[in-house]
């Protein structure tokens, strides 16, 4: 059942313009959520702001953003001069620019929205500009204020529609060479890797959405109805924690991937091919 849209607004390109929602690919409204409650009381705690030198409430009206610029020394921003910032219209996704598809790297993806015609007025000009972008193999680049921060975004041809997804900022990405650089660029050995890649084709199977089920969620919601019925909650058992020893033997790395290949495949079945 398709959900209320999130955001409403408008998608141009040049002179071509169309009303459009928003509305989140993903949702987490089944997801156990919690409550912090008093335990003497039952009632549920509220968080509220206070002074951390005088320990008193701080209203609503005397809270104020900054920036600190070094150790008890803050630039106090009003909202003037936050709004002087921000994007001319925040209820227009103004394509700026163009980037060849699948050049965007994923570490940059953040949230995706499923992007439709609000009308039937406008579903032309959104045809017209989803198909002109799928034909090109490109994304649009755009910026948006969503839940009063102001995004980059990408838009992307999907299906009938467009998927907008919300990009980290370039400062929010960590460099990879400081990391990868660690790990060691020599070739393995090439009978290990035969190996290997004879165990990734046992194990290839087609993509199923019970791939990423959370057996987690499942747990919890047996933990509250057992306990809503005032039954003892069921205890996982402890395994035994063992001191694991790292394996840089090449012979002990051959004889595990032997046994990995004469033993049956964990994951799903073997893909046909």
């Amino acid at each position: 059942m398709a959900v209320r849209p999130y955001w409403r607004g408008y998608l141009k390109l040049s002179l071509v313009t169309c009303a459009v929602t928003l509305s989140p690919a993903n949702t987490d409204r089944e997801k156990v959520r919690f409550h912090t409650l008093n335990r003497k009381t039952n009632d549920r705690i509220r968080t509220r702001y206070v002074d951390s030198v005088s320990g008193k409430m701080v209203d609503d009206n005397d809270q104020a953003r900054a920036y600190a610029k070094g150790e008890d020394d803050y630039v106090i921003l009003e909202d003037e001069d936050l709004d002087s910032v921000q994007l001319e219209s925040t209820r227009t996704i103004d394509i700026d620019e163009f980037v060849e598809a699948d050049t965007i790297e994923w570490v940059y993806f953040d949230s995706p929205y499923f992007v439709v015609p609000a009308d039937e007025v406008g579903e032309e000009a959104f045809t017209v500009i989803r198909e002109a972008m799928a034909q090109s193999n490109v994304v649009g680049i755009s910026r948006l204020v969503l839940g009063n921060r102001e995004r980059a975004v990408m838009l992307q041809p999907w299906g009938n529609g467009i998927i907008l997804w919300t990009l980290r900022f370039g400062d929010e990405v960590r460099d990879e060479d400081e990391y990868f650089d660690q790990v060691d660029a020599d070739k393995p050995d090439r009978d290990l890797q035969t190996m290997v890649e004879k165990l990734i084709e046992q194990r290839t199977a087609s993509w199923s959405e019970s791939m990423v089920k959370d057996p987690v969620q499942q747990s919890l919601l047996k933990i509250i109805k057992s306990k809503d019925k005032k039954k003892p909650a069921p205890k996982r058992k402890k395994e035994a924690e063992e001191d694991i020893e790292p394996q840089s033997n090449v012979i002990d790395l051959m004889a595990a991937l032997k046994r990995s290949l004469e033993g049956k495949p964990e994951g799903g079945k073997k893909s046909k091919r």
